[in-house]
């Protein structure tokens, strides 16, 4: 099989990465970074500092220790890449349960369809359908550590299937998958201010996860080492009240993948004469996660060369690769919901640049939200994405059949 066109081919159908990416960060599993539910996928995929809700699990586990409800469980549906297949889809399901004002207890499931693909050999013969998919399932603990702060731990197992074992062929010089697993956690914190108003009570808060800190991921039986999605995202946010109804909260996160580039200052081809260096496969293989980490930060070689001839700096560079994302959301009473958000990549990173909306209501017992993405070029598959999300208060479902009887 060729696998590494069809390793290339998953992932530009995952995330849809432009091909002007100037020294990109590659990982295996990128699902893991696909904002998962429509309520921050509306205010721009950002939630590490916004409101504590059912789906913090994959923004910052720390914010369950504030939640208002006691339980609760979310569904979202994302069907991904509309504008380019039409069979892949992401899914994701997320509960949680309060013990007290200080503790939860909370865990989630994401799972990754991409739809059916043709194996072939070398020359190209068809010879059997393959259905890829990942999927992740994680459970975390959060703790108040004082009244305005809390902690969470996270431990992930995560999966990738991408020929669904799949490995008979009709050329002997097919290279073969087999799944690939790993272990992972995320550490949290979580800081939330109530600041008095003449109109009301306000909230400042300021959100941290380290998200994915764990192994690598082989498809060859740990020939090839492949780096998960290892993340630091920071986030800022403030909730002004206008009245005892309407309120409007502003939110910014930034995001930064901890993951070192094939084009570093660490190869052992290295020359600062030319700034130029590259790891080799085998190379890159073995640079360990930990050390993955650190140097995701100091990577950059001392120049390189965009698609214009112009030299970026290494300092730029490392800059280039931290995402931003804004958000803004208006609620009525905390029952109605209005979104507003804006997500902005690097050019020479990828270039995934989009608005978005999104709108939400919330009773007694059931929220529903959605969010519709507007890319800003036209021909960006992200373009016209739209995510739902069911959730449900398990606890005010108990109190409505109780009243009932």
């Amino acid at each position: 099989m060729k696998k590494q066109l069809f390793l290339i081919t998953v992932a530009l159908a995952t995330l849809a990465m432009p091909t002007m990416a100037t020294n990109p960060v590659i990982t295996g599993m990128p699902s893991l970074t696909i904002a998962p539910d429509a309520h921050a996928a509306g205010m721009g995929d950002i939630g590490a500092a916004t409101t504590p809700d059912m789906n913090s699990q994959h923004w910052n586990a720390a914010k369950y220790a504030f939640i208002e409800e006691q339980g609760g469980i979310t569904a979202s549906y994302t069907p991904w890449l509309r504008k380019l297949v039409n069979d892949i889809d992401l899914a994701y399901l997320a509960g949680f349960y309060r013990f007290d004002d200080k503790q939860a207890i909370s865990a989630s499931f994401t799972y990754f369809s991409m739809g059916s693909v043709q194996l072939t050999d070398f020359s190209g013969t068809a010879f059997q359908e393959a259905h890829p998919n990942e999927w992740a399932l994680d459970v975390a603990y959060s703790r108040k550590l004082h009244e305005y702060v809390s902690m969470a731990a996270t431990l992930r197992f995560m999966y990738s299937d991408l020929n669904n074992g799949v490995n008979s062929s009709v050329s002997s010089s097919a290279i073969e998958l087999y799944p690939a697993w790993t272990m992972a956690a995320d550490v949290s914190l979580y800081y939330k201010q109530p600041i008095e108003l003449p109109m009301g009570t306000s909230h400042f808060a300021l959100g941290m996860n380290l998200s994915n800190l764990g192994g690598k991921m082989s498809y060859d039986k740990g020939n090839t080492q492949n780096f998960i999605p290892a993340n630091l995202r920071l986030g800022v946010s403030y909730e002004l009240p206008f009245d005892d109804y309407n309120r409007l909260m502003f939110a910014v996160d930034c995001n930064k993948m901890l993951v070192p580039t094939m084009s570093s200052k660490f190869a052992p081809n290295y020359d600062p004469q030319t700034g130029k260096g590259e790891y080799m496969q085998e190379e890159y293989s073995q640079v360990s996660s930990p050390k993955g980490w650190w140097q995701s930060f100091c990577d950059a070689p001392g120049y390189v060369i965009d698609d214009t001839g112009k030299k970026i700096g290494a300092t730029l560079e490392e800059f280039q690769e931290v995402q931003w994302g804004f958000g803004l959301e208006y609620s009525y009473n905390r029952q109605f919901f209005g979104r507003l958000g804006y997500s902005h990549e690097n050019y020479y990173k990828g270039n995934r640049r989009y608005f978005t909306l999104g709108a939400g209501f919330k009773l007694s017992i059931v929220r529903l939200d959605v969010a519709y993405c507007i890319a800003t070029h036209k021909s960006n598959p992200l373009d016209q994405t739209m995510r739902f999300t069911l959730g449900f208060d398990l606890y005010g479902i108990k109190d409505l059949v109780n009243n009932a009887r």
